[in-house]
């Protein structure tokens, strides 16, 4: 067992170099920042080459494989809009060429969405164009970047997706009506994904985070929101982005191996479906 420790990025978290993933090739999507850069370390941390998929934002996906390729990982970025099918499948065809295949599939990216308690419409107001969006930038995406990796992962004998959930769908303390809806069908795909591609040695698992503070989308959340959601969780404090990108490296990982259609509430015990 490796027991080297190197500092992989400029928050200070020290991981264990090459424990997991060591010769695999991860995908994530939206990794430029927030949640997904901190996946896309951790992956790294573990072994993983990675590529670092952005949409709009070239600058901070060159800051997150920089920074990777500073502790001595490997990384590309990787620019595409996870709605268009065509843009994806040419995007998993880079990843597979640049390192030789892939292996994990992790869908994070969110479109256009921030969590603001005070400015979030009320049902009565909205109009169906937002939910189409979310479903578009959710479930679209995942069926575009799941049938873009499939090819690779059964040349590689298996793989691994991971789906990031929320968990608002059981626990819908506000109620972010258009986001919530489209990560329940993202449950639902990710389920049925499961069952199908389980004979090919393919997992499909799920992460619902709670509050992850701070991110981009989570940053309008008011203080009084907070403040509630860490009362109410036992662990009492908010999650953190690099406490997803643990747990995603744990399902990405032969320590998971045999999980799949499951998914994890990763948020301190606020809820334990």
């Amino acid at each position: 067992m490796i027991a080297t420790l190197r500092a992989l990025n400029r928050h200070g978290h020290r991981e264990i170099d090459g424990m997991l993933l060591n010769g695999k090739v991860a995908l994530v999507t939206g990794a430029s920042r927030g949640i997904g850069a901190a996946i896309a370390r951790e992956l790294a941390a573990h072994g993983a080459a990675v590529g670092v998929n952005y949409f709009q934002s070239p600058d901070a996906a060159g800051e997150v494989v920089s920074s990777i390729q500073a502790a001595g990982g490997r990384a590309v970025a990787l620019a595409a809009d996870v709605r268009d099918p065509h843009a994806v499948r040419a995007m998993a065809d880079r990843l597979a060429e640049e390192f030789g295949g892939v292996d994990v599939l992790v869908n994070n990216a969110l479109f256009n969405y921030r969590f603001d308690p005070v400015a979030n419409p009320r049902f009565e107001t909205m109009e169906w164009g937002g939910f189409q969006e979310q479903i578009d930038g959710t479930v679209r995406a995942a069926v575009n970047t799941c049938q873009a990796v499939l090819p690779h992962f059964r040349a590689r004998g298996g793989g691994r997706i991971v789906n990031i959930l929320t968990n608002l769908i059981t626990h819908p303390v506000v109620q972010y009506h258009a986001y919530t809806t489209a990560k329940s069908a993202l449950l639902g795909f990710s389920r049925n994904l499961a069952a199908e591609l389980g004979p090919e040695n393919v997992t499909v698992n799920m992460i619902a985070g709670g509050l992850i503070m701070t991110t981009a989308a989570s940053e309008p959340t008011t203080p009084e929101v907070q403040e509630i959601v860490r009362g109410a969780t036992p662990l009492r404090r908010l999650g953190e982005p690099h406490d997803i990108g643990r747990a995603v490296a744990a399902l990405a990982s032969d320590l998971m191996g045999f999980a799949t259609g499951q998914y994890v509430a990763l948020d301190g015990g606020l809820t334990m479906p």
